[in-house]
């Protein structure tokens, strides 16, 4: 049985590629990142998915991001806004290059030549590194980098929101949204109002 690294954030579009890894038959070593972000109950549901999913689970400690970045997705004071022709305020320059990069360090060691995210650039946030051209781009470097044949799998890539839902019930795994979080406010329940609440809130009812 081969084995797939899961870069899980504890949201929806990471619980569903992790159960597309386990549905590929994949043994699965989750990992997942201690940024500094404004809340840690992302990091709590990334392990309850680890755990429904049969999965090993790692936490990487990489919270010097919170001293590089003024993100609102770090600085808790920082309104969270999204206009217009401008990267949203929750934007973490470097954040997903940090996180593949770890991941494939961690998969070199662990003899893994898959990892999975969930981004995507169909109904993606306005962060450019959800964009495919930024994944196959960091796929090369990192392949360059270590002399390793190690792919980025992103199955969610061109998915709208809705289609990721409909995805997860067709795997049998809907229920695991249960143990996600997406809110940025980091609220129980959710505040509804954020663009990431907005965003999934949308994708359920279409």
């Amino acid at each position: 049985m081969s084995m797939a690294i899961v870069l899980l954030s504890g949201g929806q579009d990471s619980a569903t590629c992790l159960a597309i890894a386990k549905q590929r038959g994949h043994k699965i070593h989750c990992v997942c990142f201690d940024y500094g972000q404004r809340h840690g109950i992302e990091i709590e549901s990334s392990k309850a998915l680890a755990a429904v999913a049969d999965a090993t689970f790692q936490l990487v400690d990489v919270k010097f991001l919170s001293r590089l970045s003024n993100s609102a997705l770090i600085r808790k004071e920082a309104a969270i806004i999204q206009e217009k022709d401008a990267l949203p305020s929750t934007f973490v320059p470097g954040r997903n290059a940090l996180f593949l990069t770890v991941g494939a360090m961690i998969a070199y060691e662990k003899k893994s030549n898959v990892i999975f995210t969930g981004v995507c650039e169909t109904d993606f946030s306005g962060y450019p590194d959800c964009r495919e051209n930024f994944i196959l781009s960091q796929q090369e470097t990192i392949n360059l980098a270590m002399g390793t044949n190690i792919s980025i799998e992103t199955p969610l890539m061109h998915l709208t929101k809705a289609q990721t839902v409909i995805k997860m019930k067709a795997l049998g795994t809907l229920d695991w949204y249960k143990k996600t979080h997406t809110c940025y406010e980091g609220t129980q329940p959710a505040c509804g109002k954020c663009p990431a609440c907005v965003l999934r809130r949308k994708g359920f009812e279409e």
